[in-house]
């Protein structure tokens, strides 16, 4: 194992599996270096059917320079429409081009043809009787180009170490495919890639510390900003001076700038208050919090299991495991983690052979209300991470859109990648909810900010 960034420290992530020198380099030069298209997974009707019955027009849109949640307010400005009727399954980075899934509810289909956005191109689908949801996918394929790496032939000896950590042997065939496997961490996107604290917000949250949520979003100076955000969340910080701080913050900062002027509105003098304020902002990043959290003691909890040895490609006894989605597309290693099953000395071998056949996962929970911790050293593990943050499963019974019941999330990720060396280009694809970066930051060693 080698030593990971400090910033990846931050947000649980201690370690790379690969102890060889990275190819260097750099990812998103331009959007079209980074393509990601969604590997879609939900039922459209026909665009005539019935609009009573089917009220949300379904469509495809590729996007190159997008973030999700921008282009879905422009989106819904140019409708004439609240935001909220906007869905999407999966929230993607602006540093790509994109193609994924959204629903709009009750428009008529004709006015998205008349959307005319820049670097946008929409294709209308069809109806649904419900609107898309966060994770209504199955995965995600990527193509990315790695521009300029500065040890392009070391790639070889970094994609050995990571088929041995999934347990595969490497295929040394120029131009065949490779079974690599890394720690499923969340990356570094999820708790904010410029300013990587979404965590202690949710954090805050899930200890009730309503105060403490909105200073850590909307204060909290990270030296990666600019100079007038950074002076602005000092101000807020030292002063909270709520008025003041709409005086200073940029208006870039949309969603700071509504919990502050929230709160100099309505006062600041008691924990309701605090929380009313984090309520005024989108629904989905009420939500994100809340993930955020879960996803940096998942983290922990991946680094922890890293430190002790334990392996990642097989169980033992203590853990839970979750069993292959039988209805995922070919090719793609889909968990169910409603499908649960503990590992005992008794069933251990048996449950082994089928983690080598990718019909089960070793797992981690995504704290939450319905949370069964494991047993045995994983279960020593779980506790210990929980404990030091100071949170547990009942921290999560919380009001409206931040309250999460938990889930488990399968430990390995494990996805057979393609490589073209000139340009050097890595093709590979994913299972929802698990972070193209996590992949590459182990064959680049480079440093998050050009990730």
């Amino acid at each position: 194992m080698r030593q990971a960034h400090p910033v990846e420290d931050a947000v649980g992530m201690d370690y790379y599996v690969s102890d060889s020198d990275g190819v260097g380099g750099h990812l998103r030069r331009e959007p079209a270096a980074f393509g990601v298209r969604e590997i879609e997974a939900f039922d459209v009707e026909s665009i005539d059917a019935e609009p009573g019955a089917y009220p949300h027009v379904v469509f495809r849109a590729t996007l190159a320079g997008w973030d999700t949640n921008d282009f879905a307010s422009v989106l819904s400005d140019s409708l004439g429409i609240s935001r909220e009727r906007v869905s999407w399954a999966g929230t993607k980075d602006k540093h790509a081009r994109t193609t994924q899934l959204f629903s709009v509810t009750k428009i008529d289909p004709g006015d998205l043809d008349a959307i005319d956005l820049s670097n946008v191109e929409i294709e209308v689908l069809g109806r649904s009787g419900r609107p898309i949801l966060f994770g209504d996918l199955a995965g995600n394929a990527f193509e990315i180009e790695i521009s300029e790496p500065d040890r392009p032939e070391n790639i070889d000896a970094v994609l050995d170490e990571l088929a041995a950590f999934a347990g595969s042997d490497r295929d040394r065939d120029e131009g065949s495919a490779t079974t690599v496997g890394v720690p499923n961490f969340f990356g570094q996107q999820r708790f904010g890639s410029e300013r990587p604290v979404t965590h202690e917000v949710g954090l805050a949250i899930a200890r009730s510390d309503w105060k403490d949520a909105v200073l850590a979003y909307v204060g909290n100076p990270h030296d990666r900003e600019r100079e007038d955000t950074r002076e602005a969340r000092a101000y807020v910080a030292e002063t909270r001076d709520w008025q003041g701080a709409l005086d200073r913050l940029p208006n870039r900062l949309g969603y700071e700038r509504s919990m502050c002027h929230r709160l100099a509105e309505n006062g600041a003098s008691n924990p309701e208050d605090f929380r009313d304020a984090l309520e005024a902002v989108p629904t989905n990043l009420q939500q994100l919090f809340v993930n955020a959290a879960q996803s940096y003691a998942f983290n922990r909890i991946l680094s922890a299991r890293l430190e002790r040895g334990l392996p990642f490609d097989e169980p033992v006894p203590g853990d839970a495991v979750c069993f292959a989605d039988n209805d995922g597309p070919d090719g793609l290693e889909l968990p169910d983690t409603g499908r649960t099953q503990r590992v005992t000395e008794d069933n251990v071998g048996t449950v082994r052979r089928h983690c080598e056949r990718g019909r089960a996962f070793v797992t981690a929970p995504l704290l939450g209300t319905e949370s069964e911790l494991a047993e045995g050293e994983p279960g020593e593990i779980e506790r210990a991470v929980f404990e030091e943050l100071g949170i547990g499963p009942a921290d999560f019974d919380l009001p409206g859109e931040f309250r999460s019941e938990g889930t488990r999330r399968a430990i390995l990720l494990r996805t057979d990648l393609s490589v073209e060396r000139d340009p050097l280009t890595l093709s590979f694809a994913l299972p929802k909810g698990s972070y193209a970066t996590v992949v590459l930051r182990e064959i680049t060693k480079a440093d998050p900010a050009d990730l």
